[in-house]
């Protein structure tokens, strides 16, 4: 069976969960714009942890075959974005999280349910 959007969105939040991201949030950005399919957003605690997630969910796509189109913010690790066309990464620290607030923004998206024990999870 072919992996959907979704799948690369969940696949992604499941590699972010594994290296310890926090807050991890799925955001389905289907109806809202056509830039992508979803969003995934999450925190780490310093610029270390920030890449260790970024790579992470790099190994767990490449392990699914997911083909990763571009990325931003790897030298500075303050905002780190993957870009899978379906599906976009970021990754940030608290601070800029707390700054740009995304999840305001794109405040009408539905969220999903993305990796266990992530406090924003629909249950």
């Amino acid at each position: 069976m072919e992996e959907t959007s979704q799948d690369h969105a969940l696949i992604a939040a499941q590699g972010a969960d594994e290296a310890g991201a926090l807050d991890i949030v799925v955001l389905d950005m289907r109806s809202l714009t056509a830039v992508c399919d979803y969003f995934v957003i999450c925190h780490g605690r310093s610029p270390i942890h920030i890449r260790s997630v970024a790579d992470e969910i790099e190994e767990a796509m490449k392990r699914h075959q997911i083909t990763r189109h571009h990325r931003e913010g790897r030298a500075q690790a303050a905002w780190i974005v993957l870009d899978y066309i379906d599906v976009i990464v970021h990754i940030f620290t608290e601070e800029a999280r707390n700054f740009y607030v995304l999840e305001r923004l794109w405040g009408d998206a539905p969220r999903i349910r993305a990796a266990r024990g992530a406090p924003n999870d629909l249950k």
